[in-house]
Formats: C-alpha cells, structure tokens, sequence
C-alpha cells in the first residue's frame, strides 16, 4: 500500500510539471510587426528584405510597406530593412511575450553609385534677348541618369537695383515671371538638386525687357480702399506705377524732371513723394511739416516748371521745399486763420494761385499771390458752396476751376451741381465754360490739356457713390464731351 501511494505521488508531479513546462513554452515568443517608406517621399516600399539578429524569420514588405515577423522569441532584437539602391536600415527592439512590437523605417537612396543630374540647360529666353515683355516664362533643360525625382532653384537679379529674387523648391522645369521692370537686364541662373548629389549649377543667361511705353494720361483707382496711381497712353492702354497695398494719390507729372509727384500716406500724416515715370525709386520729399488741411481728399501742390521745388499747404500756412527734401521755407500765411487748401505755380513762376476755405471747406476765396506771398489779385471772396482745382494756363493769363453752383453745404461736403469756370486775368472777371454737363452730375479736378484747346477732368453722379471717370472736351466747342477712362479720378495730362 506504502508503494502504491508513493508510485502516484510520482504520476502527479510528471503530469504537474509537463503542464508547467507547456505554459512556459507558449510565453517565449512575441510578435514583430512594421512598415517601410522612403525617407524622400514617406510612401510605402515593396519588396523590402526585413532580418534580425539574433536571427529569425526572413520576411518581405507587401504593397503597403508593411510586414509581420510571427513567433520571435523574446528578448532584444536588431532588425534590419535591406532593398537594392538603397541605405540598409537599422531599428532595435524587444520583444516580449505573448505582445506585438512595432518597426518604423525609413530606407534612403544609396549614393554609393548613383550619378548627379546634367548641368541645366537655360532655354528661354534666348541669353542676351531684348525687348523681352514684362511677363515671361523661364525655361530650361536637365535630365537625370538614375531618373531620381529633381527640384530646382531660380536665382534673379537685375541692373536697376540690388534685390536678388530667390524662387526654391520649384518641380518643373519653368517658372513664370510677373511685373518685371521695364527697361531692365535680368541675370538668372538655375541649381537643380536630386536629393541625394550636390547641387548642379547652370551658367548665367541674361535678357533684357522693353522700354517703358510713351504714356501722357495719370489718375487714380480706388483698389481694395486705396488710391492707387494708373498711367495711359494716347491708344488707353493702362498701366499701373504704384501698389495696391499703398495709398498714393492726386499724381503730377513733370515733363522737365521727368518725375511724377503724388501724395501719400506716410504714418499718420500725408507727405510729398516723387517716382519714375515708370513707378521705380519712389523717394519722400516732405518730413518735417506734412502736407495738410481739412480734407485729404482735396488737398493740392504744385511744382515749378523745372521740377526743382515744390509749393504745398499745411493748414493755414503756405510752404516751398526743394525736390530734394531740403530748404523748407514759409511764404505765405492767410491772414484770417482760413485752411489753404489747393494751389498752383503758374510755368514763369510770377504767379501762385490759392484756394482757401474754413474749416468745413467752405466760405472759399480764390486769390493770386506773388512769390513774396504778397496778394494781387482776387479771383472769388466768400461765396457759398463748394470750390476746388486749380490749373493756371501755360501763359498764365487764364485759371481755370470748378463750383458748385447751387451753393449747397453739408457735413459730408456733398456737391450738387458742380461746373467749371475760367478766370481771365486781361479780363479780370469769371465766366462759366460750357462743357454739356449731364444734370445731376458733378464736374471736378478740371485741368488744361497740353495744347490748352482741351479740358480734362472728373464727372460723376451728385449721389457722391456712383462710378467715377474722367471726360474730356474741348473748350468753346459743341458735342466734344467724351470719357477717356472709367472707374478713375485726380486726372493730370501732360
């Protein structure tokens, strides 16, 4: 019986640690799961080796990169990602029982073999063209020998000034150019990379734009609320000089300067500016006293005929600078306190025109003074409504300018019925030009065309909200009223 008990003790514990030794076994092992992508693009690789070591299983990547190594027994593992034309890839990991642990790699081109793109090719335009438009497109030729994927890199530069324009990151093999200079030498060069090699450098090729065209016409267009400069030819075509992200008003072009003057927006005050014909090297002229009044919108200056100094208003006081900003001067201040709001140099420089007003822009009087700031001759006192313009004639023995004829006042310096008027100094009286204006419109800004036969200025509809264009006709004669440009005010043509 002592036997027999002791031969089933022995049974029971064999069963008991077989049980045992099979619950160890099944905890050994662990499972390793990943993916692979390229480290360029991030998308998945095919057919990628994965190994380990300690050695396990030899498994592949499917079409979406991934791969699953079953049955790892645990411990501390290297695995390794290997495909042909590229960096073998090294990732440690554990593993542990019955869990799944996860590999992310990415595999690089090998650059042991692989050869750099060609130099690039500068295609178009043709190196050292001319009268090339404003808008173009670069263009160039480069290849590949292992039919890597490419970018590139445009490096731009011109005569005119120092900036270097660097477009980077580009895909194809062309880049289009907007608003170049006119009248510019452009220098471009072109770097092509295939991630892997140095950049390769192309030569530089050079071209050069057309000539800015021969324009006459300046006004302005209100873009996204700010007054933007336009220039015309004879033909209408237009042509915008300044931003549209500036506020840039009341354009004056010189002939003998050959520079364009305008106001704007510098801060919180207005100053004078002058540019180039064709809207490059915008230089401030004011600093020290801005030009001002009571409203900016119809504030006005003036520059002599050679273009060297200017003649504007701040408040009640009358300043002279030179073109250069320097040897401000004041020479003339009303007596009454009235704000001076527009003036004009007639082209001897005998004369300088003044429209002066209150602070609502009204009670306006119009008045000729001499370069001492002396007056000598009163043109319009005290009348009600609105005046404004200014333009002396080439002789000097005629001003021309608008009123508002029905005498209309309001907070807002609506005008009803504004007309043009000229003032003969041989006569010494004012007369109403006939112009065939539409009722219920308003005729501004009135200047004389280069050969004084013609009037050019802005009419618009008295609702102060209506399109706005500029008219011109021609002085004393019937049915010649026609509007040159739509959508546009403060004319000015030389």
């Amino acid at each position: 019986m002592k036997n027999l008990y002791k031969l089933i003790s022995a049974i029971f514990l064999l069963v008991l640690v077989s049980c045992s030794e099979e619950k160890i076994g099944e905890s050994e092992f662990g499972t390793v799961t990943g993916k692979v992508v390229s480290s360029e693009t991030f998308e998945p690789m095919e057919n990628v080796k994965i190994l380990s070591s300690p050695t396990s299983s030899t498994v592949f990547t499917d079409a979406e990169g991934k791969f699953t190594v079953s049955n790892v027994k645990v411990g501390e593992y290297s695995f390794q990602a290997q495909k042909e034309g590229f960096v073998a890839k090294f990732e440690a990991t554990t593993v542990t029982a019955n869990n799944s642990s996860e590999i992310v790699f990415e595999l690089s081109k090998s650059t042991a073999n692989n050869k750099p793109p060609t130099v690039p090719v500068l295609a178009t335009p043709a190196d050292n063209s001319s009268n090339q438009p404003v808008n173009v497109e670069l263009t160039w030729t480069v290849t590949d020998p292992d039919n890597d994927g490419m970018t590139y890199t445009v490096n731009l530069r011109n005569d005119k000034n120092s900036e270097i324009a660097v477009f980077s990151d580009l895909k194809d093999k062309k880049l289009a150019l907007a608003n170049l200079l006119y009248g510019a030498k452009y220098y471009w060069q072109v770097s092509v990379s295939d991630g892997i090699n140095s950049a390769v450098l192309s030569t530089i090729s050079a071209f050069s734009t057309v000539a800015f065209p021969a324009t006459r016409h300046l006004f302005v267009k209100n873009i996204n609320g700010n007054n933007v400069i336009f220039t015309a030819d004879d033909a209408g075509k237009q042509y915008q000089l300044t931003s549209s992200e500036k506020n840039y008003w009341r354009p004056r072009r010189n002939n003998q300067a050959q520079k364009i003057a305008f106001i704007g927006t510098s801060g919180s005050q207005n100053d004078i500016y002058t540019m180039n014909f064709d809207g490059t090297d915008i230089k401030k002229v004011t600093s020290s006293v801005p030009i001002a009044g009571f409203n900016a919108d119809y504030l006005g200056y003036s520059w002599n005929a050679s273009g060297s100094e200017f003649i504007y208003p701040n408040f009640d006081k009358l300043y002279r600078v030179k073109s250069d900003g320097s040897g401000l001067t004041k020479i003339f201040q009303t007596p009454n306190g009235k704000f001076i709001s527009e003036c004009d140099w007639s082209a001897d420089g005998s004369k300088i025109a003044l429209k002066v007003n209150d602070i609502n822009g009204y009670n306006v009087e119009i008045y000729v003074i001499n370069p001492s700031g002396v007056v000598v001759t009163p043109v319009l006192a005290g009348e009600p409504g609105a005046v404004s313009g200014l333009n002396f004639s080439v002789s000097g023995l005629k001003l021309v300018y608008t009123k508002d004829v029905s005498g209309f006042e309001s907070s807002n310096y609506r005008q009803l019925d504004s007309k043009i008027f000229e003032y003969s100094f041989l006569l010494g009286n004012s007369y109403q030009l006939a112009t065939e204006k539409i009722a219920g419109t308003n005729d501004f800004d009135v200047r004389y065309s280069p050969n004084e036969a013609e009037l050019i200025f802005m009419n618009t509809s008295n609702d102060g909200i209506s399109v706005k264009s500029i008219v011109k006709c021609g002085i004393g004669v019937a049915n010649s009223r026609t509007a040159l440009f739509t959508g546009t005010s403060m004319p000015d043509w030389e």
